[in-house]
């Protein structure tokens, strides 16, 4: 009988161990922690500086050809209308599958043909293969990033730096796992990318979705806990990263890094599980100790008076015939604007404008980071690092402008426009130290402009939201993302690829040679690159200048409580809420 009872507690006690991992398995803080991962793969358009060498060499592509590539990698990563629109009327699980399959198909096309397992592909194949796999990050966005936001409705500034952070890591991360499973083999990354971001979002395909959101009082607390541990984690890879310069690492030393980066970007498991547990315990305690409800008749609602169904008709008719008179008609600023309104307004062209200098040049510098760093004669392992330490202050530079832009603006009225402006002057800075190198330059170009860059998308994003309110602003954030990719075009295809091309003829010419006379136009020396990113560096500094002309535009606005409108809608909705379950 004694033995029958421990039998039958045992059962009970592997019963309410299953029941625990379904609730952790099932709630917001796993899900979170899935999104962590998805978004730390969900990175790898970063990483073109390191395998574009190889696409060159192995397909014999100038350096016109190879900016036009990272034209359309840029293209696929910075339109994400699609994934969008597919959003709404699919489930999650719907668009990580989607963007699973096209992460996987772009790359491994991309494998395949670098490594000649196919017959050489056209250039518009190419341009079609890495498109589609750059693209595939906005599924992972969608997917994990705005379900989060949508679990944690208001902690989403936190959120959002949380998540970007991660995902400026992710080249850095894939970098540190490439070395260890592959060695130095950079062609083999192009295969990592293919299948370890795909087979993330499968993983934890079902585990991250929308779910009820539910109060939590010590939520911001947990966020910073998340926050330490992706610091911590930035700051082993960067340490790693000089190591690896300035030490021969074996293949053990990689595989003992990757297992330490593989462990801090597990570890915020553990706290969704603390959390879960809590959780757990709660839900049991009220199981065992029911709160007493007291319900009162809700007689209010009566008192107020039908709509009058002719009012309304002509109330939207006459709104209906009058939208176009509205588009000049805008809102104050902070208010709801319509699509129109917005992408016609002063602020939003000044913002156009400064993205399309700022952030164009900054992708054109990440995307030739390998030539130069081949045109300066660097190894390839230095190449990498630039990488990496581009990819780690990337993640500095989000999660800068995510936590700190808000700080300094709640306690001291700082305008995110003046943030922006200064960023773009720094990045001036980066840029002109690849202009004219110097020993040991291209590491701190590496880090201000990774920056710079970092920074500049949640900046452009808080500002539109600020600007011209929430109500359309999955469209609006997306049209001003639209400047990204037509800055890298003109800027990377139309600018610095034929500049380095001319140089690159010059030194063949010099050497008695013609174009047809190599497989590769290569370009070596300080020259290959100078006229461009003095180019690059005087378009970034007129995009601060004109940064400034929109921080004189709405100084005003910021000085004042550019929130209030939000917290008065909170309140209302607590008050609403608490009448309605004293009077039910």
């Amino acid at each position: 009988m004694v033995e029958a009872a421990r039998i039958s507690g045992g059962g009970r006690r592997g019963g309410d161990l299953l029941a625990f991992a379904a609730h952790v398995v099932r709630g917001r803080w796993f899900s979170l922690f899935a999104s962590f991962l998805v978004m730390a793969g969900a990175g790898a358009t970063y990483l073109f500086g390191v395998y574009s060498k190889d696409i060159k060499s192995s397909l014999g592509y100038d350096q016109t050809t190879l900016n036009l590539l990272g034209f359309f990698k840029d293209l696929g990563a910075n339109v994400g209308v699609l994934s969008g629109l597919i959003a709404e009327v699919t489930p999650t699980w719907f668009v990580l599958l989607i963007g699973s399959a096209m992460n996987f198909a772009g790359y491994f096309m991309i494998w395949l043909s670098v490594t000649g397992k196919v017959s050489n592909p056209r250039v518009w194949q190419m341009c079609l293969y890495i498109c589609i796999g750059a693209n595939s990050q906005n599924f992972a966005n969608t997917g994990a990033l705005v379900t989060s936001v949508r679990n944690f409705p208001e902690s989403r500034g936190v959120m959002l730096g949380l998540l970007k952070g991660f995902t400026g890591l992710s080249g850095a991360i894939l970098t540190q796992i490439y070395l260890a499973v592959y060695g130095n083999d950079s062609k083999a990354l192009i295969l990592l990318i293919a299948w370890l971001p795909a087979a993330l979002s499968v993983v934890f395909v079902y585990t991250i979705r929308a779910m009820k959101v539910v109060r939590q009082g010590n939520e911001l607390k947990i966020f910073y806990q998340f926050l330490y541990v992706s610091i911590l984690l930035a700051l082993f890879i960067m340490t790693m990263t000089v190591l690896e310069k300035v030490t021969a690492f074996s293949a053990a030393a990689y595989a003992a890094s990757a297992t330490v980066v593989s462990a801090l970007l597990f570890f915020p498991l553990f706290i969704a599980v603390r959390e879960e547990s809590s959780i757990w315990s709660q839900k049991k305690q009220q199981l065992t100790n029911p709160p007493q409800i007291i319900t009162i008749d809700d007689n209010n609602n009566n008192n107020n008076p039908a709509p009058n169904p002719m009012e309304e008709k002509s109330r939207t008719a006459t709104t209906t015939t009058r939208w176009y008179a509205k588009i000049f008609d805008r809102p104050e600023r902070g208010e709801d604007y319509t699509i129109l309104q917005a992408l016609s307004s002063t602020d939003m062209l000044i913002l156009f404008l400064a993205t399309f200098c700022g952030l164009g040049s900054s992708l054109t510098a990440v995307d030739n980071l390998g030539q130069i760093g081949e045109s300066l004669e660097y190894p390839v392992k230095t190449i990498k690092t630039f990488v990496s330490l581009l990819s780690i202050w990337n993640y500095f530079g989000r999660i800068f402008s995510g936590f700190v832009s808000e700080k300094l603006l709640s306690k001291y009225k700082f305008p995110r426009p003046l943030m922006m402006t200064l960023v773009l002057f720094l990045s001036c800075i980066g840029l002109l130290l690849i202009a004219f190198p110097f020993k040991g330059s291209v590491y701190i170009a590496s880090v201000i402009i990774g920056f710079s860059f970092g920074a500049q998308l949640p900046l452009l994003f808080a500002i539109i939201s600020e600007l011209f309110g929430l109500k359309y602003y999955s469209t609006l954030f997306n049209c001003g993302q639209l400047a990204s990719p037509l800055g890298s075009y003109i800027l990377n295809v139309r600018v610095t690829g034929p500049l380095y091309d001319r140089e690159a003829l010059k030194n063949l010419a010099k050497k008695g040679l013609t174009r047809d006379s190599v497989k590769e136009l290569t370009c070596v020396g300080p020259q290959c690159y100078r006229l461009a990113f003095v180019i690059l560096a005087s378009v970034t500094f007129f995009g601060a200048v004109s940064s400034l002309v929109l921080v004189a535009r709405t100084r005003e606005f910021y000085r004042g409580d550019i929130y209030k409108k939000f917290r008065d809608e909170a309140e209302e909705n607590s008050e609403r809420e608490m009448a309605l379950t004293v009077n039910k």
